[in-house]
């Protein structure tokens, strides 16, 4: 894989591709027995997504969490069987050391912040499982979980921390390298294990952790079990689990490879294309309704599998929301367009509720609010634009409540306007079910719900016209679009708009959208990326963390880092 430079010291790779499966992977393997599945982390060291660091004791890069995701993505949906999944080391005595020090200490800033994020994502779908799929998770820490390891382990719902008098589990981000746990330890210990502040604040800053029966006591793990022991505990618990899943089995949903064709500015799917401006610094996103009606039952759903339209469109935006942010940082403003049929869309959208007991339309159904959550902390400018023939209807009307801005094409335009078709009449929206909580966001409301955040009057009158297609003075009057101009004043509006928002600061602007997207009640969840985006980013860019004399640089080195003292 060829390199980029990134400034002095940092090296990435030209392109990531997150599409893998389990006979590609280096650092994963997949086992399954009856209702019990499990993930071992064997590292393979010298197996590194870039060159320039060795994944030494289980620690890992952006690489080995790709594999963790497909792998957990392939658990629900290929292993309808599996209610139980212990997540365990292959080295002896370690479990996982964390994100590599080397390979963070010579990535850019970008690099680290995505890693995060992406590592944060993984683990609140492992997370996800164990809540909605039937599919607990259970670590099973063989040896040391230091940093990013305990907090892989506490994304898991149970875990079983070997006691052998050396073992430990670990946050020492804050001593050693001078930041945060990235991937939410520091909001897990206190508000999912509900470990004591103070304690907390003690174990977060102890290099050596926490062993045995402290680690039990404190809360940081279930239970603390001697070597001999360790196996027929882990086991026990994971048929526990598995004896009590809701997981039906039968037959499984292959996630066969996505077809997907790309030149150097156009990105096509079946259902979603991505079009790259670079010159104006935007992507053009047109995404497809589907193109036939859905299937008659069940039994129809599951034949079609991956094909089926509303488990392909989450499949084909997931990967293509992952690409675009990883890889095409200079394209900071994404444009939303629909087409299709919405009649045809909210029938699919009617089969997901009339179907929601099946384990595979529940499985569809959480893979499509996990999307559209990754969209949610995107670090990009989103933009709708709802035009004659557009399809923001239920499921697809997400994405327009997802963006930062709405802007619906008033009428139907009397002279030619490019990529508008006057035959498919007035541009149209409609609200249905699926937005009325079905996809709820990280803080636990549906996008409406976050639109009209104190509005209730409001948020009652959108939801009142759920199935009625809505023109463009209906939507403005609801308060469902931001602007609607006329044919007139259609052009110019969005170019303004557009021009606008590139010259604006991208990072004033990931502020920005973050602080307004995420109205209401804290979660878990909305704490996790609040943080990271807020302070891990900041202290990234610090000098006492990543500059030359800085903790992630001196780390390792036998020189301790040199700390500006000041208080910020």
């Amino acid at each position: 894989m060829t390199l980029l430079e990134s400034g002095p010291g940092t090296a990435t790779p030209a392109r990531v591709v997150f599409a893998t499966a389990p006979d590609r992977y280096r650092h994963w393997t997949l086992e399954t027995e009856g209702g019990v599945a499990t993930l071992t982390l064997t590292v393979d060291e010298h197996g590194g997504l870039v060159p320039g660091y060795d994944l030494k004791m289980n620690s890992y890069d952006l690489g080995v969490d790709i594999e963790l995701y497909d792998a957990v993505q392939r658990l629900r949906f290929e292993h309808p069987e599996v209610g139980a999944v212990v997540v365990t080391g292959g080295m002896d005595r370690m479990f996982c050391a964390g994100a590599n020090i080397r390979m963070l200490a010579q990535s850019s800033h970008a690099w680290k912040v995505n890693f995060c994020k992406f590592t944060n994502e993984t683990r609140n779908g492992i997370e996800d499982a164990s809540a909605v799929s039937g599919q607990t998770y259970i670590a099973a820490l063989n040896g040391t979980a230091a940093g990013g390891g305990y907090e892989l382990a506490l994304a898991c719902e149970h875990i079983v921390l070997v006691d052998d008098g050396s073992s430990a589990v670990s946050l020492p981000e804050v001593p050693l390298l001078g930041v945060l746990p990235g991937t939410g330890g520091l909001t897990r210990v206190v508000d999912k294990r509900h470990v004591r502040k103070d304690r907390a604040d003690v174990f977060a800053t102890k290099t050596e952790g926490a062993r045995g029966r402290t680690a039990v006591d404190w809360g940081l793990v279930d239970e603390s079990v001697p070597r001999g022991q360790f196996a027929e505990a882990v086991r026990t618990r994971a048929e526990e689990a598995a004896a009590h899943s809701t997981r039906e089995g039968g037959r499984g949903v292959t996630l066969s490879p996505l077809q997907r064709e790309e030149t150097d500015d156009r990105i096509t799917y079946r259902h979603v294309e991505a079009r790259l401006d670079r010159a104006a610094r935007r992507v053009d996103l047109l995404v497809t309704g589907p193109d036939q009606d859905p299937p008659a039952d069940a039994a129809g759903v599951l034949d079609e599998g991956v094909d089926y339209y509303p488990m392909a469109l989450a499949r084909e935006l997931d990967e293509l929301i992952l690409h675009l942010r990883t890889n095409e940082l200079q394209l900071g403003t994404w444009v939303i367009r629909t087409r299709g049929d919405a009649r045809r869309l909210l029938a699919y959208d009617a089969q997901l509720d009339e179907l929601a007991g099946d384990w595979f339309v529940n499985e569809v159904t959480h893979f499509l609010k996990r999307t559209f959550k990754r969209l949610d902390v995107t670090s990009r400018s989103l933009i709708a634009v709802i035009e004659p023939g557009s399809c923001f209807a239920g499921t697809l009307l997400e994405l327009a409540l997802a963006c930062d801005r709405q802007y619906m094409l008033d009428g139907i335009p009397e002279d030619p306007i490019p990529g508008i078709d006057a035959a498919d009449g007035p541009a149209a929206l409609t609200v249905g079910p699926a937005n009325l909580g079905r996809y709820p966001m990280g803080n636990g409301l549906s996008r409406l719900e976050s639109r009209f955040y104190g509005h209730d009057d409001d948020l009652a009158a959108a939801a009142a016209s759920a199935g009625e297609p809505l023109d463009a003075a209906a939507a403005m009057d609801l308060g469902l679009v931001t602007v609607a101009p006329d044919d007139l004043d259609w052009e110019d509006e969005l170019r303004i708009a557009l021009e606008e928002r590139a010259s604006l600061s991208p990072d004033a602007l990931t502020g920005l959208e973050a602080n307004h997207r995420f109205v209401g009640p804290e979660t878990v969840e909305t704490k996790i990326f609040g943080r990271l985006t807020a302070w891990q980013n900041w202290i990234f860019l610090r000098p006492n963390a990543s500059g030359p004399d800085g903790a992630l640089r001196r780390f390792g080195s036998g020189t301790r880092a040199s700390f500006d003292t000041a208080r910020v």
